[in-house]
């Protein structure tokens, strides 16, 4: 099996999917798209022309995917969430050629019913909370919240918050690996 439909899913010609990729009811994956391999798409997702997924990125219900958007691997997208790919849109104005790029790093998490704001990207293993409106670029590892979004604290790569010490030094309490806050940074040791 190189990758599962369901029947009721529409995949469109010239969309590279990957092996082991699942696809849940009433999702439409438009063409030129390219998804990697154990990735899992749910139920009513939208992944407009030349979307870009990396490796096991999961969608979870009611996600909309707009040119422009590209995910890296391990990239965690909640339900209802979406994503904007222009600035100023005007339904009597096209703007097509001005779509912003907007990239996921590996291992970012975005929460049920945020909003990413088109051009801003979202760092690796950073952590969007639910219903976060994202209007600014984000840092790797940040928490952030709210509308706007505003960072609030550091998470791990296993999604626990850390707490550094006087040293700039925090331990996951899950898989136990060392982290160190530099100069506004958050580095793995």
């Amino acid at each position: 099996m190189e990758y599962f439909a369901h029947e009721s899913a529409i995949i469109d010609e010239g969309c590279q999917i990957g092996e082991g990729t699942k696809i849940w009811h009433f999702s439409h994956v438009m063409p030129n798209c390219v998804i990697g391999e154990r990735c899992n798409i749910g139920q009513n997702v939208v992944v407009s022309p030349g979307v870009i997924l990396g490796n096991n990125v999961k969608i979870q219900n009611n996600v909309s995917l707009y040119t422009g958007v590209e995910c890296e691997d391990d990239v965690f997208l909640g339900p209802s969430m979406v994503f904007t790919n222009v600035t100023n849109p005007r339904s009597g104005v096209n703007r097509r050629d001005q779509y912003a790029k907007t990239i996921v790093r590996k291992g970012a998490s975005i929460g049920a019913n945020a909003t990413i704001v088109c051009g801003h990207d979202i760092g690796e293993y950073a952590f969007i909370g639910a219903g976060a409106v994202v209007t600014k670029t984000v840092l790797p590892f940040a928490l952030v919240v709210g509308n706007p979004a505003r960072q609030i604290g550091w998470m791990s790569e296993f999604g626990h918050r850390l707490e550094f010490n006087a040293e700039g030094k925090a331990i996951c309490p899950e898989s136990q690996q060392e982290y160190k806050l530099e100069n506004g940074f958050v580095v793995r040791m």
